[in-house]
């Protein structure tokens, strides 16, 4: 049984029962694997960057069909453009989304149609100043991210020290992101003073993830020496946008540089399709379950939590091992700490 004293704040403020929140992962986190993550108990974020109004409109129905629990949709203002990201923000409001969460830049203007629109605003950060920034701007909760994370990664601190800062300079509840997949991992966030944990790898690596099976097969036979922060995969965003990805033919062809790459520069050389959408060789697009072609060579988002991740369990399954784990944890605290033996 599922401990009840791990029930922290923020999940009262969310709306869920265990401090697990799906991070909204682009293309991945689809409405299935939001459902099943809210009906485990944790808490799903919808992951809809430079989607159509009428995608959006989709998932969160199937959502809603699977699920009453609460969910987020995760947009991304500084890498949309913005007749699109008013269409996203517009849909989301009409169908009364329960919250949003906003990564990258902090866009003030977004947040306050947001909470105009009575929606709780969390917003994903990866250095002090941007927390900062995010709670001045009426954020409600943070999700404080490390240079540990896969994919889009904004900040170069580590979580350990990232989410402690964070926590000691705001009033908000903070949610550490980069790293974080089992229930040690959990534990440690508590004791950083976080609320909770922020998973993508270990939800990634599900069955109901929208991932293409080659994507999910990486990442468990991945080690986190195997992931790379890079600027790479640009197409598609802005300019020095890095992520964490796992090695490839694309990354090993870079050598020693994995950083500085110039967008502009780049060819235009369709390697994929999706859905009948051409895919660019270094487009930040992940191989999903739709998509055809040279899966190899596109952005195989992981990070560094790979290390352990080695099954591929239903996201009910995930939720379930994190936590036990932390409650295995906390056992082997309380005998340390006791004087006793591991």
């Amino acid at each position: 049984m599922i401990a009840n004293h791990l029930h922290t704040p923020v999940c009262t403020l969310l709306g869920c029962d265990l401090p697990i929140l799906l991070a909204g992962m682009g293309g991945v986190a689809r409405s299935e694997l939001v459902a099943a993550v809210a009906q485990a108990g944790g808490y799903g974020i919808l992951g809809m960057v430079r989607e159509t109004p009428q995608l959006i409109a989709q998932e969160i129905a199937a959502v809603r069909s699977r699920t009453d629990r609460p969910f987020a949709v995760n947009l991304i203002p500084a890498a949309t453009d913005p007749a699109l990201l008013d269409a996203e923000l517009g849909i989301c409001l009409d169908l009364g989304a329960p919250a949003m969460c906003f990564f990258w830049d902090v866009v003030p203007a977004a947040l306050t149609r947001a909470k105009a629109g009575g929606c709780l605003v969390l917003h994903q950060v990866g250095s002090l100043d941007a927390a900062l920034a995010a709670e001045a701007a009426g954020a409600d909760v943070l999700i404080v991210q490390g240079v540990e994370a896969g994919g889009h990664v904004h900040g170069t601190v580590s979580a350990l020290v990232l989410v402690e800062q964070v926590v000691h300079a705001v009033k908000l509840p903070v949610i550490a992101s980069g790293g974080f997949a089992t229930g040690a991992s959990l534990v440690a966030a508590l004791a950083l003073g976080a609320q909770g944990i922020h998973c993508g790898t270990a939800f990634l690596a599900t069955v109901e993830s929208f991932a293409h099976d080659d994507h999910k097969a990486r990442v468990l036979a991945a080690l986190a020496e195997d992931t790379v922060h890079t600027d790479i995969y640009a197409l598609n965003w802005p300019p020095n946008t890095p992520v964490r990805v796992i090695r490839n033919s694309v990354i090993e062809g870079l050598g020693p540089n994995l950083m500085g790459q110039r967008p502009d520069l780049l060819p235009r050389e369709v390697i994929a399709t999706e859905d009948g959408r051409p895919l660019l060789r270094y487009s930040t697009d992940s191989p999903l379950r739709t998509t055809t072609g040279n899966l190899e060579a596109m952005a195989i988002y992981a990070g560094q939590s790979v290390s352990l991740i080695d099954t591929l369990p239903t996201a009910a399954g995930r939720v379930t091992a994190i936590m036990e784990e932390a409650q295995r944890a906390l056992a082997r605290l309380d005998t340390m700490t006791r004087g006793g033996a591991a």
